[in-house]
């Protein structure tokens, strides 16, 4: 499934631990959005693993699913495409 994972951090550290942990998972597209394509399992780690970064009371964190549909309708104005889905992976 594709995902989209914005966040919001006011603190240099924390902020730069989400930035690296996300990295790990998807694509950064902006400063502080990512674009993954993620199966159930991953999403439940990456949510452990990002909430084991943040302050709820200071931080945001979204995850915004995309169905295919809807993925197909994204408009993308800019050099940057829409991250695709590799073929293959390498474990």
């Amino acid at each position: 499934m594709f995902y989209v994972v914005s966040y919001d951090i006011p603190d240099d550290g924390r902020r730069s631990e989400v930035h690296d942990t996300l990295k790990d998972y998807g694509t950064r597209v902006q400063y502080s959005v990512f674009e993954c394509h993620l199966e159930p399992v991953q999403l439940l780690e990456l949510k452990e693993r990002l909430g084991a970064l943040v302050i709820p009371k200071e931080d945001n964190i979204r995850y915004y699913r995309l169905c295919r549909d809807c993925l197909e309708q994204t408009v993308v104005v800019g050099e940057r495409p829409l991250t695709t889905d590799p073929d293959y992976w390498i474990v």
